[in-house]
Protein backbone atom coordinates (compact mmCIF):
# COMPACT_ATOMS: atom_id res chain seq x y z
CA UNK A 1 0.00 0.00 0.00
CA UNK A 2 2.98 2.32 0.42
CA UNK A 3 3.15 3.20 -3.29
CA UNK A 4 -0.50 4.25 -3.46
CA UNK A 5 -1.36 7.93 -3.20
CA UNK A 6 -4.98 8.94 -2.60
CA UNK A 7 -5.99 12.40 -3.73
CA UNK A 8 -8.99 14.30 -5.00
CA UNK A 9 -10.00 13.01 -8.42
CA UNK A 10 -9.45 15.54 -11.19
CA UNK A 11 -11.04 16.03 -14.59
CA UNK A 12 -8.03 14.42 -16.26
CA UNK A 13 -8.60 11.22 -14.24
CA UNK A 14 -12.04 10.61 -15.70
CA UNK A 15 -10.81 8.61 -18.69
CA UNK A 16 -9.22 6.00 -16.42
CA UNK A 17 -12.11 6.15 -13.97
CA UNK A 18 -14.53 5.50 -16.85
CA UNK A 19 -12.44 2.53 -17.98
CA UNK A 20 -12.22 1.05 -14.47
CA UNK A 21 -15.95 1.40 -13.86
CA UNK A 22 -16.80 0.05 -17.31
CA UNK A 23 -15.08 -3.22 -16.45
CA UNK A 24 -17.32 -3.70 -13.41
CA UNK A 25 -20.49 -2.78 -15.28
CA UNK A 26 -19.79 -5.14 -18.17
CA UNK A 27 -18.30 -8.09 -16.26
CA UNK A 28 -19.61 -8.16 -12.69
CA UNK A 29 -22.62 -7.58 -10.46
CA UNK A 30 -20.72 -5.03 -8.35
CA UNK A 31 -22.75 -2.47 -10.29
CA UNK A 32 -26.33 -3.09 -11.31
CA UNK A 33 -25.93 -0.86 -14.37
CA UNK A 34 -26.26 -2.78 -17.62
CA UNK A 35 -24.42 -0.42 -19.99
CA UNK A 36 -21.12 1.24 -19.18
CA UNK A 37 -21.47 5.02 -19.04
CA UNK A 38 -19.21 7.12 -21.26
CA UNK A 39 -16.71 9.71 -20.07
CA UNK A 40 -19.22 12.53 -20.46
CA UNK A 41 -21.68 10.79 -18.13
CA UNK A 42 -18.92 10.02 -15.63
CA UNK A 43 -17.94 13.71 -15.72
CA UNK A 44 -21.56 14.64 -14.97
CA UNK A 45 -21.60 12.23 -12.01
CA UNK A 46 -18.25 13.53 -10.74
CA UNK A 47 -19.55 17.10 -10.86
CA UNK A 48 -22.73 16.03 -9.06
CA UNK A 49 -20.80 14.53 -6.16
CA UNK A 50 -18.58 17.59 -5.86
CA UNK A 51 -21.65 19.82 -6.10
CA UNK A 52 -22.96 18.21 -2.91
CA UNK A 53 -19.68 18.98 -1.15
CA UNK A 54 -18.81 15.29 -0.97
CA UNK A 55 -15.42 13.70 -1.67
CA UNK A 56 -14.53 12.01 -4.96
CA UNK A 57 -11.08 10.43 -4.73
CA UNK A 58 -8.57 8.77 -7.04
CA UNK A 59 -5.87 6.29 -6.05
CA UNK A 60 -2.66 6.63 -7.99
CA UNK A 61 0.23 4.20 -8.20
CA UNK A 62 3.34 4.96 -10.23
CA UNK A 63 1.58 7.92 -11.80
CA UNK A 64 -1.43 5.89 -12.98
CA UNK A 65 -4.99 5.92 -11.62
CA UNK A 66 -5.67 2.43 -10.22
CA UNK A 67 -8.92 3.07 -8.39
CA UNK A 68 -11.43 5.60 -7.25
CA UNK A 69 -14.01 6.13 -4.54
CA UNK A 70 -16.66 8.64 -3.70
CA UNK A 71 -19.43 9.35 -1.25
CA UNK A 72 -22.84 10.34 -2.51
CA UNK A 73 -26.18 11.17 -0.95
CA UNK A 74 -27.74 7.96 0.34
CA UNK A 75 -31.25 9.08 -0.62
CA UNK A 76 -32.66 12.39 -1.86
CA UNK A 77 -35.11 13.09 0.99
CA UNK A 78 -34.00 15.78 3.47
CA UNK A 79 -34.12 13.48 6.50
CA UNK A 80 -31.25 11.45 4.97
CA UNK A 81 -29.00 14.51 4.54
CA UNK A 82 -26.47 13.28 7.13
CA UNK A 83 -26.15 9.81 5.58
CA UNK A 84 -23.86 9.00 2.66
CA UNK A 85 -23.29 5.93 0.52
CA UNK A 86 -19.78 4.92 -0.44
CA UNK A 87 -18.64 3.52 -3.79
CA UNK A 88 -15.19 2.05 -4.41
CA UNK A 89 -13.80 0.60 -7.63
CA UNK A 90 -10.28 -0.73 -8.11
CA UNK A 91 -8.62 -1.54 -11.43
CA UNK A 92 -8.79 -5.33 -11.84
CA UNK A 93 -5.01 -5.38 -12.39
CA UNK A 94 -4.44 -3.66 -9.02
CA UNK A 95 -6.63 -5.85 -6.82
CA UNK A 96 -5.03 -7.16 -3.64
CA UNK A 97 -2.45 -4.40 -3.31
CA UNK A 98 -4.21 -2.24 -0.72
CA UNK A 99 -5.83 0.25 -3.06
CA UNK A 100 -9.34 -0.39 -1.72
CA UNK A 101 -8.13 0.01 1.85
CA UNK A 102 -6.36 3.27 1.08
CA UNK A 103 -9.43 4.64 -0.70
CA UNK A 104 -11.93 3.65 1.98
CA UNK A 105 -9.73 5.00 4.80
CA UNK A 106 -9.38 8.34 3.03
CA UNK A 107 -13.07 8.49 2.14
CA UNK A 108 -14.14 7.87 5.74
CA UNK A 109 -11.64 10.44 7.02
CA UNK A 110 -12.92 13.11 4.65
CA UNK A 111 -16.57 12.37 5.38
CA UNK A 112 -15.92 12.59 9.12
CA UNK A 113 -14.70 16.15 8.59
CA UNK A 114 -18.16 17.12 7.31
CA UNK A 115 -21.64 16.97 8.84
CA UNK A 116 -22.28 13.34 7.84
CA UNK A 117 -22.96 10.81 10.60
CA UNK A 118 -23.66 7.49 8.85
CA UNK A 119 -22.07 5.74 5.88
CA UNK A 120 -23.90 3.01 3.99
CA UNK A 121 -22.39 0.45 1.63
CA UNK A 122 -24.68 -1.27 -0.87
CA UNK A 123 -22.73 -4.26 -2.14
CA UNK A 124 -23.81 -6.36 -5.12
CA UNK A 125 -23.79 -10.04 -4.28
CA UNK A 126 -21.45 -11.25 -7.01
CA UNK A 127 -17.87 -11.15 -5.78
CA UNK A 128 -19.00 -9.50 -2.59
CA UNK A 129 -16.74 -11.38 -0.16
CA UNK A 130 -13.77 -9.06 -0.70
CA UNK A 131 -15.96 -5.95 -0.49
CA UNK A 132 -17.63 -7.20 2.68
CA UNK A 133 -14.24 -7.96 4.28
CA UNK A 134 -12.92 -4.53 3.29
CA UNK A 135 -15.90 -2.77 4.84
CA UNK A 136 -15.77 -4.92 7.98
CA UNK A 137 -12.12 -3.94 8.44
CA UNK A 138 -13.29 -0.33 8.71
CA UNK A 139 -16.09 -0.98 11.19
CA UNK A 140 -19.01 -1.57 8.86
CA UNK A 141 -21.52 -4.23 9.92
CA UNK A 142 -24.07 -6.00 7.79
CA UNK A 143 -27.48 -4.57 8.58
CA UNK A 144 -29.52 -6.28 5.91
CA UNK A 145 -29.72 -8.22 2.71
CA UNK A 146 -32.16 -7.45 -0.06
CA UNK A 147 -32.79 -10.75 -1.79
CA UNK A 148 -33.08 -11.03 -5.56
CA UNK A 149 -33.52 -7.28 -6.10
CA UNK A 150 -31.35 -7.16 -9.22
CA UNK A 151 -31.33 -9.22 -12.37
CA UNK A 152 -28.08 -9.19 -14.30
CA UNK A 153 -26.48 -11.77 -16.55
CA UNK A 154 -29.79 -13.69 -16.48
CA UNK A 155 -29.70 -14.34 -12.76
CA UNK A 156 -31.17 -12.79 -9.64
CA UNK A 157 -28.72 -10.91 -7.45
CA UNK A 158 -28.88 -9.83 -3.81
CA UNK A 159 -27.69 -6.53 -2.35
CA UNK A 160 -25.89 -6.54 0.99
CA UNK A 161 -26.39 -3.46 3.14
CA UNK A 162 -23.59 -2.46 5.50
CA UNK A 163 -23.39 0.56 7.81
CA UNK A 164 -20.95 2.40 10.05
CA UNK A 165 -21.14 5.55 12.12
CA UNK A 166 -19.02 8.55 11.16
CA UNK A 167 -17.50 10.84 13.75
CA UNK A 168 -18.27 10.82 17.43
Amino acid sequence: MSGIVVRAAAEEDLGEITRIYGHYVLNTCASFEMEAPDREEMARRHAGVLGLGLPYLAAEEDGRVVGYAYANAYRPRAAYRFTVEDSIYVDAAALGRGCGEALLAALIERCEQGPWRQMIAVIGESGSAASVRLHEKFGFREVGRLRAVGNKFDRWVDSILMQRALGG
